[in-house]
């Protein structure tokens, strides 16, 4: 497959035909085992219920809990509500709480507007009925390809989702680290994991790993799979259409439980942001993760901070496939402040948005091409030539599979293969004993 030559022609790989084709299915009995805590109160709307024509608020479900990304969200907050007299109620609940209750939360009572993910996550939210048809919001907004569009289009053909930003999946580094001690970028992953044992004879921590939260490690699998078997083997896995027993997802996992000894240990106990600041102190020399990991870097140090894809493992499949998420803003099915609630999406998928997120936030790309892109940062810049010259993309594990398999399954087996790699054939073999069952409901 040639590169992406555009954005447009970017996005429009994002939906591949296996997945965008799956039928409709009752979940919701099968989601709640995703962690939601029905009437805990973890994950509830914070709006006003008074309603009304003449209301002034609108309220806000978000996920961005982490200080950097959540003192932005404030900025393009307090720029709605300059330009549009209204106030902003913004309920915001840590990110994996966040994702872990959505069900219960959608079926509750919800803000007006909620932050959420493009791809199958979306997708399936709408067909359920649990999110608003933004269609007529789409008819006023402007900056987005078709490519945008479709990824923002459940499958009646209705938009129901407003991209605000993406980012691609790298291994980082800091340069001041590799020119200290000469390491060079691997082309292979025989390379890789000669540098990790160079690495580990300097007193570094090779690769920074994470995976208390669960879907880190999803991040390491989706790699390793798009590397071993190619991009239409990892999405037809993720459909629910290959087995978890072949011999190829097998290889997957022998290949990563080789790879284990060169990542940070304990990693269960860990947070993504604790595994980043070791990356940050100069005591791991490389991190798997999402450009979301410059929010836990400032000044020099982001200015130090670099990455390179994930290298070869197949020549036949090469190094072009990677994970490039979008993340965007929903609305409820019936919000109470649906006016404004739409008003909001109008601005947040605007030029205006985009301008105040470039200014704020040097980890993730906009989404809006109208957006003056004049001060991305050099690792901004890179980022989007990454992904320009990305062959397939993915949306990443949990976004391209059903919510119930990657949240009941996937996250506890990939736990569990962290904790003890040995038993590679029980692995699978209980993944697909679960597929099936989850799969064919």
């Amino acid at each position: 497959m040639s590169r992406p030559r555009t954005q447009a022609e970017y996005l429009a790989r994002l939906v591949p035909p296996s997945v965008a084709g799956l039928p409709r299915r009752t979940l919701l009995a099968g989601a709640a085992g995703t962690g939601t805590l029905l009437g805990t109160g973890l994950l509830a709307g914070c709006g006003d219920d008074s309603g009304g024509a003449g209301a002034t608020t609108v309220s806000l479900g978000s996920n961005q809990s982490d200080p950097k990304p959540k003192e932005v969200i404030a900025k393009v907050m307090a720029g709605f509500e300059t330009s549009s007299g209204l106030q902003v109620a913004v309920n915001t609940v840590d990110h994996n709480t966040f994702q872990e209750n959505i069900n219960n939360y959608l079926q509750g009572r919800p803000d007006d507007v909620f932050m959420w993910f493009a791809g199958y996550r979306m997708r399936f939210f709408a067909a359920r009925g649990l999110a608003g048809d933004l269609s007529d919001v789409w008819g006023k907004l402007s900056g987005f390809s078709d490519a945008f569009r479709k990824a923002s289009t459940g499958d009646d053909g209705k938009q129901y989702f407003v991209p605000s930003s993406y980012y691609p999946w790298a291994v980082f580094y800091r340069r001041s680290v590799w020119q200290q001690y000469g390491y060079q970028v691997p082309k292979t992953l025989d390379d890789l994991t000669a540098l990790a044992g160079e690495m580990k004879n300097d007193g570094l921590t090779p690769i920074a790993f994470a995976d208390k939260d669960g879907w880190p490690a999803m991040g390491t699998f989706d790699i390793l799979n798009l590397r071993i078997n190619g991009y239409q083997f990892h999405i037809d896995l993720m459909a629910g259409k290959e087995s978890w027993t072949s011999d190829r997802v097998k290889k997957v996992f022998d290949t990563w439980r080789g790879l284990l000894p060169l990542h940070q240990p304990d990693s269960l106990g860990r947070t993504w942001q604790e595994a980043a600041q070791s990356l940050q102190q100069k005591k791991s020399g490389m991190y798997l993760l999402g450009l979301f990991v410059g929010q836990q870097f400032d000044g020099k140090d982001l200015a130090d901070l670099d990455f390179f894809t994930f290298p070869e493992i197949d020549p036949a499949i090469g190094a072009k496939a990677l994970d490039a998420p979008i993340d965007g803003y929903m609305m409820a099915r019936k919000p109470k402040q649906e006016a404004n609630a739409r008003k909001l999406l109008e601005y947040v998928g605007s030029k205006a948005a985009a301008d105040i997120t470039v200014k704020n936030d040097p980890s993730t790309l906009v989404a809006n091409s109208e957006a003056d892109t004049s001060g991305y940062s050099a690792l901004q810049k890179k980022a989007a030539e990454l992904v320009g010259s990305a062959t397939e993309i993915a949306q990443f594990l949990d976004r391209d599979t059903r919510p119930d398999f990657a949240s009941t399954v996937i996250i506890p087996a990939l736990q569990q293969f962290i904790r003890d790699p040995k038993d590679i054939d029980g692995l699978t073999t209980s993944i697909e004993n679960q597929k099936k069952s989850i799969f064919t409901d």
